[in-house]
C-alpha cells in the first residue's frame, strides 16, 4: 500500500531539475529568434527598395520617401497577390497577424507548428510590408520565433508543457530583439501567452528574452527604438487626470479598431472569389490610401519618432487617424501577413498628440507616448507590458506614472466593453473559447483533511463472506434510500485501526451471493489499494483520480490508519466555497456610531449569517 502524496511533498512550487534543460534550450532559442528578427527587418528593407526604389539594397527606408508616381498604387496589389500565393500553394498559416495564431497553437494544439511556417511566414510578411503594407513585423516573428521553438520540441524528447513553454520562449525572444525590450517580452509572455504563471515557463522565457535583447545588441546596436529627452520635471496632479482621460478614449478607439478589423473580415469572407485574392484586394486600398497620405505606407517607426520629436502638426495627425487606420484595418481584415503591435502604437501616438493640445504641458512627445501605449494596452488587454514597452522603447523613465495610469485606465474600461480582445475575437468566431483570466485553483488551497468523508462505514480484516451477507440483507430492506449512500468503497482494517484492504460495494454484493459464506472477506478484497494523504491538494487528488480512473480513496495516515474517504464529488467542495467566496457579498465590520441604537451582529447583504468553512458536516447530516 502507498500513499499519493505524503506531507513532505507539499511544496510552493512544482519546478524540478527539467527547468534547467528547458532553459539551456531557450538560450539557444534566444539568439535564433534574434538572428529570425534582424533577418526579417532586412528583408523588409530588401523588399522596400525593390518596390519602390526599385534597386537591390538592405537600407532601410520608408516606401513614402520614394518620388510619387501612378504606378506606385499597384505595389501593394502586387505584394498582396505574391501573399496569396505563398499562402495558397505553400502555406496557409502564413495569413494573419501571427499573435492569435500564437495563442491558438499554444493552448489548442500543444505548441506544435509545421517547420515551414518558420521560413514563409517572415518572407510573406517582408512582402506585404515591403510592398506598403502598414503593418509591424512583431507578430510574424513571434510566429516564426514559436515555430522555432515548436520545432525544437518536437525533434527532441519533450513533455507537452515542455514544448509550448520552449514555443512561447521563442515567440517572446523574437519581440523582445525586434522592439529592443526584453523585460515588455517577458511580460508579454505572461499576459498573452503562457496562461500560467510557474517557474518552469517564467525563467526559461525570461532567459530566452535576456539573450534576444543581447544578440540584438550586437546585430542593430544598443540604441533604443525611440529616441526622447528624459523627463526630468514632476509630473503635476492635472497630468494624472489628463492621462486617466486619455486611458478611457483610448479603450474605444481601440474598440473601435477592432470593430472595424472583424467588420472587413466579414466583408471578405462574403465575397464570390476564393480567398488567395483578398490580399490583393487589401493591397488596392493600402495603394489608394498611399496616395492620399504616403505616410500611412510602411511599419511607421520613422513616423513614431517623428510625433515623440515633437512634430505632430494636424495634418500628420489626422492623416494616422483617419487614414492609416481604415488602411490598416480594410488590409488587416484580407487576411495578409502582418502585425498590429506597431500600427497600434502609431495611431495610439496620433491620438496622444492630438488629444495632448487639451492637456497639460508635459515633456515634448509625452502625450505620443502616453496615447501610444494605451491604445496598444486596451487592443491587446496587456497593461503591464504596454507600460513596460513605453520605458524600453524610449528609455525614458521619468513618464512612468502618467503612462500606468493611462495603460490600466485604457485596460479596465476595455474589459468592460470589449467582450474579446482584438487577439481572441478570431478565435471566438472559429468556436474557440479562450478565457484571459487565470489565478490560483481552488482546489489547490483545500486539503483532503478538509473535505472528505470522516463518517465511514469500515469492516474489520477478519470478516467473512456471511458479514457481507448480512450487510446485503439490512440494504435490500431499506431499499433505495440505503443504495444511494455515498459511500462505495468499504475499508478492511485492523484492531488499530491501520486499512489491510478495500472491497468495493459490487464486491460486497458479489460475495454476499456465493455458497461458502465463511470464507475471509479478504480474499475478495484489494489487498494493495490506492490511498492518499490527509495533507494532498484537492487538486492533487482530483488529478490522481483522472489518471487512475478511480472515484474513491481511503485517506491514511503516515503510519497507514484509516481517516476517512474522499470520493471525486468531495472535489466539489472546493469549487462550491470558491463560488461562494466570488458570490456572496458580507459585511465584515459594521462601524458603531455614539448613541447608536444598532448593537447586532453584522450580518451578509441578504440578511443572513455566512457559515464559516467547508460543507462538509451538512453533507454528512444529510446523508
Amino acid at each position: 500500500m502507498k500513499i499519493s502524496e505524503p506531507v513532505s511533498g507539499l511544496r510552493d512550487y512544482s519546478a524540478d531539475s527539467r527547468i534547467l534543460y528547458t532553459s539551456g534550450l531557450a538560450a539557444v532559442l534566444g539568439s535564433l529568434s534574434a538572428l529570425a528578427a534582424w533577418a526579417l527587418l532586412e528583408m523588409i528593407a530588401l523588399f522596400t527598395n525593390l518596390f519602390y526604389f526599385q534597386r537591390w539594397s538592405f537600407v532601410s527606408r520608408d516606401p513614402w520617401q520614394a518620388e510619387r508616381h501612378w504606378w506606385l498604387v499597384l505595389m501593394p496589389i502586387l505584394g498582396g497577390v505574391l501573399v496569396g500565393l505563398i499562402a495558397r500553394y505553400l502555406s496557409p498559416k502564413v495569413r494573419g497577424h501571427g499573435m492569435p495564431e500564437a495563442v491558438e497553437t499554444i493552448v489548442f494544439n500543444d505548441g506544435k507548428v509545421q517547420p515551414r511556417v518558420a521560413v514563409l511566414k517572415p518572407i510573406a510578411t517582408a512582402v506585404a510590408i515591403g510592398s506598403g503594407g502598414p503593418f509591424g513585423a512583431e507578430g510574424p516573428v513571434i510566429m516564426t520565433g514559436g515555430a522555432v521553438g515548436s520545432i525544437v520540441g518536437q525533434l527532441l524528447p519533450v513533455s507537452g508543457s515542455e514544448r509550448t513553454v520552449l514555443m512561447v520562449a521563442g515567440a517572446a525572444a523574437g519581440i523582445a530583439a525586434t522592439f529592443n525590450c526584453p523585460m515588455s517580452a517577458t511580460l508579454l509572455a505572461v499576459e498573452l501567452l503562457l496562461f500560467e504563471w510557474k517557474p518552469r515557463a517564467l525563467v526559461p522565457v525570461a532567459i530566452a528574452c535576456v539573450v534576444a535583447g543581447t544578440v540584438r545588441r550586437l546585430l542593430l546596436g544598443p540604441h533604443s527604438l525611440l529616441q526622447m529627452a528624459p523627463t526630468g520635471a514632476p509630473v503635476y496632479h492635472s497630468a494624472m487626470l489628463g492621462a486617466l482621460a486619455l486611458g478611457i478614449v483610448a479603450a474605444f478607439v481601440a474598440t473601435g479598431l477592432s470593430k472595424a478589423v472583424y467588420f472587413f473580415e466579414r466583408l471578405f469572407e462574403s465575397l464570390p472569389i476564393h480567398w488567395m485574392w483578398w490580399p490583393a484586394i487589401g493591397g488596392l486600398g493600402i495603394g489608394l490610401g498611399g496616395w492620399v497620405f504616403p505616410k500611412a505606407l510602411g511599419v511607421g517607426y520613422s513616423v513614431m519618432q517623428q510625433m515623440i520629436s515633437g512634430d505632430v502638426e494636424w495634418k500628420l495627425l489626422g492623416g494616422i487617424l483617419i487614414v492609416k487606420s481604415l488602411m490598416w484595418a480594410f488590409s488587416l481584415g484580407s487576411n495578409t501577413a502582418g502585425s498590429i503591435l506597431a500600427p497600434l502604437l502609431v495611431i495610439g501616438g496620433a491620438l496622444g498628440g492630438a488629444l495632448g493640445h487639451l492637456m497639460p504641458v508635459m515633456t515634448t512627445g509625452a502625450w505620443v507616448l502616453v496615447g501610444m501605449t494605451s491604445v496598444l494596452s486596451a487592443a491587446i488587454g496587456a497593461p503591464l507590458t504596454s507600460a513596460m514597452l513605453a520605458l524600453e522603447l524610449t528609455h525614458n523613465g521619468g513618464l512612468m506614472l502618467p503612462v500606468l495610469l493611462s495603460c490600466i485606465a485604457a485596460y479596465a474600461v476595455s474589459v468592460l466593453v470589449m467582450p474579446r480582445s482584438m487577439l481572441t475575437e478570431g478565435l471566438s468566431r472559429r468556436g474557440l473559447h479562450l478565457s484571459r483570466e487565470f489565478g490560483v485553483d481552488p482546489l489547490e488551497t483545500i486539503l483532503v483533511s478538509k473535505a472528505m468523508h470522516t463518517s465511514v462505514f469500515a469492516l474489520p480484516e477478519n470478516a467473512t463472506r456471511r458479514d457481507a451477507a448480512d450487510w446485503l440483507s439490512k440494504m435490500e430492506q431499506r431499499g433505495g434510500e440505503a443504495w444511494s449512500h455515498w459511500q462505495r468503497i468499504f475499508p478492511l482494517v485492523d484492531n488499530e485501526g491501520r486499512i489491510t484492504g478495500t472491497v468495493t460495494r459490487s464486491q460486497l454484493v458479489a460475495a454476499a451471493r456465493k455458497d461458502d459464506l465463511s470464507v475471509p472477506l479478504a480474499r475478495d478484497a484489494n489487498r494493495d489499494p490506492k490511498t492518499i494523504s490527509p495533507m494532498t491538494t484537492l487538486r492533487s487528488c482530483a488529478m490522481s483520480m483522472a489518471e487512475s480512473k478511480l472515484t474513491s480513496y481511503p485517506v491514511v495516515s503516515a503510519d497507514g490508519k484509516l481517516l476517512g474517504i474522499m470520493t471525486i464529488s468531495d472535489l466539489l467542495k472546493g469549487r462550491s466555497e470558491e463560488a461562494h467566496r466570488e458570490g456572496d457579498r458580507e459585511r465584515i465590520l459594521r462601524l458603531r456610531w455614539p448613541f447608536s441604537s444598532s448593537h447586532g451582529p453584522a450580518v451578509g447583504s441578504a440578511g443572513n449569517e455566512r457559515r464559516e468553512g467547508l460543507p462538509s458536516d451538512e453533507f454528512e447530516e444529510n446523508e
